[in-house]
């Protein structure tokens, strides 16, 4: 391998072919100092970091970001998918998507669903004209999505959500009051079957409650039980609909 002296001594790099160069006396190397990376190779003054922190809050702030454009339809039909859900809502505002949630236990429908407006101005029209009319006969809810939770009550939230025992043997409770909590619904069904472990679905990132939950139990006996015991019966100011999941 040819040293750095040979290199810049070769007669081919010194010398033109019609026109003599004259190579200087003495060369320098200078080795450079190696720098932090910055960002993407790029070092930003003080006043252009100012900059980019205030496009950064301005962004933050744009209204017409996506959780803005973000609605949430509850107590939608099983049936309800999300081509079918998103012919339905195009009819008040553009949609960019629609996503129906489904539970990954059983694998049906949850009944709520969140759907990307094109634009904040069709979001808002779409809870206008669809919050409280009816598909297939239900009621639905329809509202801007609610801002995420503070990560402390988040955590929480997560931790019932673990906490649930599932099973086989498990029922489907559906319009629950705001007002259920975990603890209620399992103290309710505790007092006609031995229950493993309840659960009240939340909108997700919220501690907003989904309208509806699960109950676990250890045997069919107790699912049958708790299905003629609270099926069309009133808690909490509404009447619940409970069966298999």
């Amino acid at each position: 391998m040819a040293t750095i002296s040979s290199l810049f001594s070769s007669p081919n790099l010194l010398h033109h072919p019609t026109k003599p160069i004259k190579a200087s006396p003495k060369l320098t190397l200078q080795i450079l100092k190696a720098t932090p990376f910055q960002g993407s190779y790029l070092k930003l003054t003080s006043r252009d970091s100012q900059r980019l922190y205030a496009v950064a809050e301005e962004v933050a702030a744009d209204p017409s970001s996506k959780a803005a454009r973000r609605v949430y339809i509850g107590n939608i039909p099983r049936t309800v998918d999300n081509a079918e859900l998103t012919k339905i809502v195009e009819e008040h505002g553009a949609v960019e998507k629609a996503e129906v949630m489904y539970d990954k236990y059983s694998g049906r429908s949850r009944r709520f669903a969140f759907v990307t407006a094109e634009t904040v101005e069709d979001a808002n029209t779409i809870v206008e004209k669809l919050n409280g009319t009816e598909i297939g006969g239900r009621e639905i809810k329809v509202n801007i999505t609610e801002k995420p939770l503070l990560q402390p009550d988040l955590s929480l939230v997560q931790a019932e959500e673990s906490q649930f025992v599932d099973s086989p043997h498990k029922v489907y409770v559906g319009n629950l009051g705001k007002g259920v909590t975990t603890d209620t619904l399992q103290k309710l069904f505790s007092e006609k079957a031995k229950v493993l472990s309840a659960k009240v679905s939340r909108v997700p990132g919220t501690s907003k409650s989904s309208g509806f939950g699960f109950v676990s139990f250890s045997s069919e006996e107790d699912v049958e039980a708790a299905i003629s015991s609270f099926n069309n019966t009133f808690f909490e100011g509404q009447r619940i609909r409970v069966n298999k999941a």
